[in-house]
């Protein structure tokens, strides 16, 4: 018997959070027992069959005719990446045993586990967030708004500032009948190039922190992170004037004529916003706090806590004027679960022969890091080209290196290989929708205020107009 729509939701939200369970009590028994050491796989290659596989799905599934709305559902979307994701693991125990497919597995999982509990946090807390503002979307306005996003994306994280302005945004926008664009344009922005600035920007300028880059460092910056900023905001506003001359309906709000004030409802959960960027900063596992130590989960428990503090605390009427519902999350959750289990095949290759590549200059590593970045994560991403740098540095002038760590773990990288590094990461995961995590997330979510998003591949092709040109400027004048 056909299950009701309800009834689904409720399904697919119980398999998605037996899902995160199991991945972290996966996570949790192979770090108390040990793991495997991770190798290059033999015929790597096939063991990539899965991955590229999983996103010619994601791709392709939405164009084809009758498969379009079977991929509309939740459960068909984690039914094909746990699919994805099995083959992937049935691939490395075939090769390698049982150790390194768990081993596999449970890497998979400590870096989904955390980068869905921090999206989960930000959806339900920014949803309790609402601007009622007595202007319309207009393209001065919405270039605003984008401006404040890439200031906001290096102080609140990409995903912090995505979550925190996507929906103000589509609300400002709702009388517009040309708005996909403008998600465009915010997903090249805010989810991802505005935040290159500190390390609290972006998940992998974070990690470059966490193995000793100077806190400071990455506002050396500054000057692509403008030009490039700049540049998006401008282009939008040209594209946007066009835009706004062809709308057939009024893109001012229906409260900008009964002259409303700007309201913020539910100011309560900025503060559980500040107690997530706290979190992240601070509870980094196995850190030392005053003498204590870290827990491996304290940090996804501290965002659990805040989490469940904005549903009890945010009014009702807040999430009905957002018009909040899970779909948005699930369908993240429900890819990224095999996602991030089918790269670590690419991910364990690109680590064993990444150090052969021959990558000397700062364009190689820019542009590879970058491209490599766009279809898997782009933090892990990023730690195989430090690790590369750092070894290329040895013969680099010292007085153009950068010192990372202290003491006996002190360290050089030449400070112009990880400019290319840190930028190609940051700028170049907003090259797909999979490129970085709020791109995904602000995509469906645009989808579900009813705003028809290019598809997977009609945004790389935006991605192909308007950004791989400005990064061969890039190049050209920072490199």
């Amino acid at each position: 018997m056909a299950l009701r729509l309800r009834d689904r939701r409720l399904l697919t939200m119980a398999v998605c959070a037996a899902s995160l369970l199991l991945t972290v009590a996966a996570s949790w028994g192979l770090s108390s027992h040990g793991a495997a050491e991770v190798t290059c796989p033999p015929y790597w290659f096939a063991g990539t069959i899965p991955f590229v596989a999983l996103l010619l799905v994601i791709a392709l599934a939405g164009l084809v005719s009758g498969v379009a709305h079977w991929w509309e559902s939740n459960l068909n979307r984690l039914a094909v990446a746990l699919t994805m994701a099995l083959a992937t693991v049935g691939y490395l125990c075939w090769v390698e045993g049982l150790p390194s497919a768990t081993s596999a597995a449970a890497h998979a999982a400590t870096e989904y586990f955390p980068l869905m509990m921090l999206l989960a946090s930000l959806f339900v807390i920014s949803g309790g967030i609402s601007l009622r503002a007595p202007i319309g979307g207009t393209p001065l306005v919405n270039a605003s708004i984008l401006t404040i996003g890439a200031f906001a994306a290096s102080l609140l994280g990409t995903t912090g500032a995505s979550m925190l302005l996507i929906r103000p945004l589509l609300d400002l926008n709702r009388g517009r009948v040309h708005v996909a664009h403008t998600v465009v344009f915010f997903i090249f922005i805010v989810s991802n190039t505005g935040g290159a600035l500190l390390p609290i920007g972006d998940p992998p300028l974070f990690l470059g922190y966490l193995r000793g880059v100077p806190f400071f460092w990455t506002l050396s910056l500054w000057p692509a992170w403008l030009m490039v900023n700049g540049i998006l905001v401008c282009i939008y506003l040209l594209l946007d004037r066009r835009q706004w001359k062809c709308e057939s309906l009024s893109p001012i709000s229906p409260e900008s004529k009964s002259g409303l004030t700007i309201q913020i409802a539910g100011k309560i959960n900025l503060v559980w916003l500040a107690g997530i960027l706290a979190s992240v900063v601070l509870l980094v596992p196995g850190s030392s706090i005053g003498g204590w130590t870290v827990p491996t989960l304290a940090r996804e428990a501290a965002m659990a806590t805040f989490t469940v503090l904005s549903l009890l605390t945010t009014p009702s009427g807040v999430h009905r004027h957002n018009k909040f519902n899970w779909a948005p999350l699930l369908e993240v959750a429900a890819l990224f679960a095999g996602i991030f289990v089918c790269m670590q095949v690419p991910l364990r290759a690109l680590a064993v022969i990444g150090p052969d590549l021959g990558l000397q200059s700062q364009a190689a590593f820019f542009w590879c890091t970058g491209a490599l970045s766009s279809f898997l994560d782009n933090a892990p991403t990023y730690l195989v080209f430090f690790e590369v740098a750092q070894s290329v540095s040895s013969t680099a002038d010292p007085s153009t290196q950068v010192a990372i760590g202290t003491g006996e773990n002190l360290r050089y990288i030449d400070a112009a290989l990880l400019r290319a590094v840190s930028m190609g990461a940051v700028f170049m995961g907003a090259s797909t929708y999979i490129g970085n995590g709020p791109n995904f997330m602000v995509r469906s979510m645009a989808e579900q205020a009813g705003v028809r998003m290019p598809s997977f591949l009609g945004y790389m092709l935006w991605a192909a107009c308007v950004l791989i040109p400005l990064f061969a400027l890039v190049t050209l004048l920072f490199m």
